[in-house]
């Protein structure tokens, strides 16, 4: 798993899980919080698998130049 999140991307993504996930146990208690579980454990991952399928990538990280020989 190459990393495909970006420093932005990441902290949305973990704050956005954060929220989701309170709101099991704050507010209207539903159990559709607990889907702030994905966003949380990608940003924590620094990898999304939906990414790769839609050709994105928000992280800035360099490839490495192919080695000759």
């Amino acid at each position: 798993m190459k990393a495909n999140i970006g420093g932005i991307d990441r902290i949305l993504r973990v704050v956005v899980g954060l929220v989701l996930i309170a709101l099991v146990f704050v507010g209207p208690q539903t159990p559709w919080g607990w889907v702030g579980v994905v966003p949380l454990l990608t940003g924590l991952v620094k990898f999304c698998p939906f990414y790769p399928l839609l050709g994105l990538n928000t992280c800035p990280c360099q490839e490495e130049p192919a080695q000759e020989g």
